[in-house]
C-alpha cells in the first residue's frame, strides 16, 4: 500500500520570521509520526531558516523550483546541488504557475527533472489541464503530453524518486475543486500511462498527489480515492492548523 504524501507549497509568501514560525509549528504538530510523508517548500531565501526549524523532526524540506545546470553564469537561478547543500530532499518542478505564467515547456522541465534526480533530489512533478482544455475534452491528451515530455529519457529505477502531482489549473487558488471522481479519473489515467511505460510494479508504487484548493473540509474525501495518494497544498499550507488537519485527513483521522 502506498504511503500518503502531503507537501506544502508556500509559493511567494511568508517572511523570515513567519517561515521559521510556520515550519516549527508544523514540525511540532507532526512530532515523529512517520505514517504520512510530509514536506514543506518555502521560498528560496528561507530554505536555510526552515531547514534549521525542521532539524531532527520528520518533516522534509523541499524547494519550489531549480535550474538544470550544476553551476555557471546563470544570474538569478538556483542549482539542484545548492538545494541539496541547504538540506532539501524534494523539489517541485513543472508547477502550472511556471508553465502558464513563465512559459516553461515540457522539454525545459524535462532537463530540470534529469538534473534534479542526478543531484540526488526527489522530484514532485506537476501536471494539469486548464479550464479550456477540460471543457474541450482534452484533459487526457494534455496530461499524456506533459507526462511523456517531462519524463522523456527517465528510466524505471528513477521513478522511485518521482512523485506526480495532478493539479487542474482551473482549481488552483480559485476555491473551485475537482470532484473526488474527477481527481480519481485523472490519477487513474496517469497511473495507467505509467503502467504501460514502466510496468505494474513501478506504477503501483508511484505516489500521485492531488493539488487544487485542498482544504481540511475536503481533504478526507479526496484522499479516500484509490489513486489519490495525498496532496500538494497551496494556500492551506500557510496555516499550521489547516495543514496539520490535512495531514490528519491523510491518516484517516478526524479533524481536531
Amino acid at each position: 500500500m502506498r504511503k500518503k504524501f502531503v507537501a506544502g507549497n508556500w509559493k511567494m509568501f511568508t517572511h523570515a520570521a513567519a517561515a521559521r514560525q510556520l515550519a516549527s509549528a508544523v514540525a511540532h504538530g507532526l512530532g515523529n509520526d512517520k505514517r504520512v510523508s510530509v514536506a514543506v517548500c518555502p521560498p528560496f531565501p528561507y530554505l536555510s531558516a526552515v531547514a534549521e526549524a525542521l532539524k531532527g523532526g520528520s518533516v522534509a524540506l523541499g524547494a519550489q523550483n531549480c535550474y538544470h545546470e550544476k553551476e555557471g553564469a546563470f544570474t538569478g537561478e538556483v542549482s539542484p546541488a545548492m538545494l541539496v547543500d541547504v538540506g532539501c530532499r524534494y523539489v517541485i518542478l513543472g508547477h502550472s504557475e511556471r508553465r502558464q505564467k513563465l512559459g516553461e515547456s515540457d522539454a525545459f522541465i524535462n532537463r530540470k527533472v534529469h538534473a534534479a534526480l542526478a543531484a540526488g533530489l526527489e522530484v514532485i512533478l506537476c501536471l494539469g489541464e486548464t479550464l479550456e482544455e477540460r471543457q474541450s475534452h482534452r484533459t487526457e491528451t494534455v496530461l499524456e503530453t506533459q507526462l511523456n515530455g517531462s519524463l522523456a529519457g527517465i528510466e524505471a529505477n528513477s521513478l522511485r524518486r518521482v512523485v506526480l502531482a495532478y493539479e487542474p489549473v482551473w482549481a488552483i487558488g480559485t476555491g473551485q475543486n475537482a470532484t473526488p471522481q474527477q481527481a480519481q479519473d485523472a490519477h487513474a489515467f496517469l497511473r495507467g500511462k505509467i503502467r504501460a511505460r514502466f510496468g505494474e510494479e513501478t506504477a503501483s508504487a508511484l505516489p500521485i498527489q492531488y493539488g487544487g484548493s485542498v482544504k481540511p473540509d475536503n481533504a478526507a474525501i479526496l484522499f479516500a480515492q484509490p489513486d489519490v495518494d495525498g496532496g500538494l497544498i497551496g494556500g492551506a499550507s500557510l496555516n499550521a492548523d489547516s495543514f496539520l488537519a490535512i495531514v490528519r485527513a491523510a491518516l484517516g483521522e478526524p479533524a481536531a
